[in-house]
């Protein structure tokens, strides 16, 4: 908790420091209260005695005084620490956000999607519940105590040990709740990542949960967890329901034993009512300022494992930085892999090894091979989604390790294996890197063969819902696509991206391409042989290793593989053979 207040600035630390200046004057205020009721006593006893009832109007107008004073100070502090909370979660939630962006897939995978929502979002809330709770209470009880029982131990040497026999009862007893429940309070937020983790499932793969009528199986799967979270949650709210009784028994057996040896004071002539019931007053306040103590010590740990959790992502070193120098470029629009192997993080072999080639400025480089070989892993190498294991990567003949991910990214065009859409509408979405006007939009979309299907939509301002679900999967393949071609970048790399296009479409828009963008360079992964069949270097891989490269004349007579993949989806007479 205490390294998060490192985001708090300078202006947010003259707040706190004006939430302890609050905080001492409604001490001061609320402690005077006990002044006014002993002076209030003794007026009115002095009444009885035939006294003027204008003093006690007196001591009543002061004691309304301090009451309003206590409460807008109170107030204040309320605003003030509401203010500081909420900016503080403002700026980590910034933090966690920009730290998340900036994770490559590996550090991704490693906290899992559902688990980073939950962090920059429930986590910071909690921190942010506590913070207001720790400005108020952790200011306020401290000071009230201290003060409080100094004036206590003035009064009366013999309450001032019932007071602290009532207190130590007390303090054993919350420290014994809150060893019960902090471990519980840990396990809850891994459930509800867990929780979340299940959700999200359900509601990504709605489709397939409905096509198998698996829903009562989904809700069996959401429910055990449900009911795990639910048991460890009325565990710690059972626990914690014993404070309320604890602290009325303590109280009431505080009250009790005051006035019992107050009783037995004034009849020895040592002490007088008033005093009893001003001490009486000055007891509760120490007692539950012990409490609001207490109470943070149980609500601290909660917050104190969301706070982990978040400096958890805050700590995390990035396995993809930037260099702190860029190398210069010493080619233009090549890519080449230097005997490239990558392994997954944890994994106990290789996805592939020892691949080396290079593409040359407006060549176009296929990669096909059976599920499971590596292609989608070696190509996502490139934009350094991933880093090799062993080997170089180079772009523009710089390494890919030497250059800022901004600066290879702003050369790449990549359209995933699966069309990614965001909320927004047509352009939005076709002008996602920013560097497209509307006629470059417009443009793409021709060469991504989008146009007329977008213009059926309603045009470029047409909606388009989270994730593209109100357009059909080839419609978000070619708009994607038209994404990639919007940026006009120095290399396109195609990830099995017309898999969703029928063979007519592909044709198409693999022509377009060759039209509009003469000289960039291409790295296409494909299933489909009739969509690298016109690739100027085709590289085959198996098991994670390449075993041919060339043409597909070439590979067709020296490439086993390459052949059966072939044949396996044309015929020999479309084959030439």
């Amino acid at each position: 908790m205490l390294r998060l207040y490192k985001n708090l600035k300078a202006a947010d630390w003259v707040l706190v420091a004006l939430i302890c200046g609050i905080t001492v004057a409604q001490v001061f205020f609320t402690l005077q209260l006990t002044d006014c009721i002993a002076d209030i006593i003794g007026a009115i006893q002095a009444v009885s005695m035939g006294g003027s009832t204008a003093e006690i109007w007196k001591n009543g107008g002061i004691m309304l005084g301090y009451a309003a004073a206590a409460a807008a100070c109170m107030v204040a502090t309320g605003i003030s620490a509401s203010k500081v909370a909420s900016t503080l979660s403002a700026r980590l939630r910034s933090r966690v956000y920009a730290k998340v962006d900036s994770f490559s897939i590996a550090e991704v995978n490693k906290f899992s999607t559902a688990s980073l929502i939950t962090r920059t979002t429930n986590d910071i809330q909690q921190i942010q519940l506590a913070n207001i709770l720790i400005l108020r209470m952790l200011i306020y009880a401290p000071i009230m105590a201290i003060w409080a029982i100094c004036k206590i131990n003035a009064s009366s040497g013999e309450l001032t040990a019932a007071t602290a026999v009532a207190i130590v009862v007390l303090v054993i007893c919350i420290i014994a709740l809150m060893l019960t429940v902090m471990p519980k309070f840990r396990l809850i937020q891994k459930l509800t990542d867990k929780l979340n983790g299940v959700t999200r499932e359900n509601l990504t793969g709605i489709r397939v949960v409905r096509a198998y009528n698996a829903e009562g199986y989904q809700q069996e799967k959401f429910e055990k967890v449900n009911d795990k979270i639910t048991r460890t949650q009325l565990f710690t709210g059972r626990v914690m329901s014993l404070m309320n009784p604890l602290m009325m028994i303590v109280m009431n057996g505080l009250t009790l034993a005051i006035y019992w040896i107050g009783a037995s004071l004034m009849n020895a002539g040592e002490i007088q009512y008033q005093t009893i019931v001003a001490f009486m007053t000055l007891a509760s306040q120490v007692v539950m300022a012990f409490l609001m103590l207490l109470m943070m010590f149980v609500l601290i740990p909660r917050a104190e494992v969301a706070a982990r959790r978040v400096n958890e992502v805050l700590d995390t070193p990035l396995t993809i930085a930037d260099p702190e120098t860029e190398k210069p470029f010493t080619e233009e629009g090549t890519v080449e892999f230097r005997n490239v192997s990558f392994r997954y993080p944890d994994a106990d072999a290789d996805v592939f090894e020892h691949i080396s080639f290079r593409a040359e400025k407006g060549q176009t480089v296929a990669f096909i091979g059976s599920t499971g070989s590596g292609k989608s892993t070696l190509i996502n190498l490139v934009p350094r989604f991933y880093d090799a294991t062993e080997g170089e990567v180079l772009v523009d003949g710089v390494n890919v390790k030497d250059m800022k991910q901004s600066t290879l990214r702003d050369k790449i065009g990549y359209v995933p294996q699966k069309g990614i859409l965001f909320t927004g509408n047509v352009a939005d979405n076709i002008a996602f890197g920013g560097k497209a006007d509307r006629a470059d939009i417009e443009n793409a979309a021709k060469v991504a063969e989008a146009d007329s299907f977008i213009r059926e939509m309603g045009g470029y301002d047409s909606a388009i819902s989270q994730g593209g679900k109100n357009v059909s999967g080839g419609q978000k393949q070619r708009i994607s696509i038209a994404r990639a071609v919007a940026q006009k970048p120095e290399i396109m790399i195609f990830d099995d991206s017309f898999s969703a296009l029928d063979y007519k479409t592909d044709k198409k828009v693999r022509e377009n391409l060759k039209e509009s963008m003469s000289g960039v360079t291409n790295l296409i992964v494909a299933q489909r042989i009739g969509t690298i069949m016109d690739a100027d270097k085709i590289i085959v891989l198996d098991n994670g290793r390449a075993v041919g490269e060339g043409t597909h004349s070439e590979l067709l007579q020296s490439c086993p593989v390459y052949r059966e993949i072939a044949l396996s989806q044309l015929s020999k007479e479309e084959l030439g053979l």
